[in-house]
């Protein structure tokens, strides 16, 4: 029988992460590659970068440039990701964007954005994803990634909180209607991470104080933070775990 540390191996796994290119797409991808999973890393421009790392570790690797807001774009995203090893077993949809403005002032170019980003992409590439799972018999993976305006409003990000509520629905639904077909979907929700998304709150001296008083942890998450995470969510040890979105926040949504 293996042992528990060997259901956490993604050795002969073949992973997608979007928005791979820096933040926390590319410590998701180091850290499955670290786990021994093969990656593809989709992003809007060149993952030289997360390339370079994943290939010291050893792992076969493959940069696709794709704008995931663009829906014809995805079953090429599919159909190349495939050609790195002849499959694909676990997906990541990381990729997402953020505007901020009053809601009375917000612009229906930044609703649509955001939207088709965080939310229409994911969708569609889950879609495309499952399609060729189920047309391969094949089980598989598929982490979502959510936030903590998954459970609160936030201000001033309307589309972002639009978003990201309604990745913690379709998770769920994902989950109930895939379950027994051997695919589990999970989401994690990030919690205050030091990324560039958030780099105008860390420069807000009154905000980003109130953000860290809040914190049981008392600091901003890092990307390394969330590597755990995504391994036992990508791998064999959460074959049980389906439909769940899981904070890694710091405490912040104990409070």
């Amino acid at each position: 029988m293996p042992s528990i540390l060997d259901r956490f191996s993604l050795a002969g796994k073949t992973a997608l992460v979007t928005g791979a290119s820096r933040g926390l797409g590319q410590a998701y991808a180091e850290a499955l590659a670290e786990a021994g999973a093969d990656v593809v890393l989709v992003d809007i421009v060149p993952s030289t970068e997360t390339e370079n790392r994943l290939r010291a570790l050893g792992r076969r690797t493959l940069s696709v440039v794709a704008n995931l807001a663009d829906r014809t774009s995805i079953p090429q995203v599919i159909e190349t990701g495939t050609q790195l090893t002849g499959q694909l077993d676990i997906l990541v949809n990381n990729a997402g964007i953020i505007r901020r403005e009053d809601f009375d002032k917000f612009a229906e170019k930044d609703w649509d954005d955001v939207i088709n980003v965080n939310l229409n992409a994911v969708f569609f590439l889950s879609q495309a994803f499952v399609r060729q799972l189920l047309a391969a018999n094949r089980p598989g993976k598929i982490v979502n990634v959510a936030s903590m305006l998954s459970f609160q409003g936030g201000i001033r990000v309307p589309s972002y909180t639009a978003s990201k509520s309604a990745v913690l629905g379709l998770t769920r639904l994902m989950a109930n209607e895939l379950g027994g077909r051997g695919i589990c979907i999970n989401a994690i929700a990030p919690g205050y991470m030091a990324t560039d998304n958030t780099a105008p709150l860390r420069a807000d001296e009154k905000r980003n104080q109130a953000i860290l008083d809040r914190i049981p942890a008392g600091r901003w998450g890092t990307p390394d933070d969330l590597k755990g995470t995504v391994v036992f969510l990508a791998s064999a040890a959460s074959d049980y775990v389906n439909g769940y979105t899981l904070a890694v926040d710091g405490g912040w949504l104990a409070r």
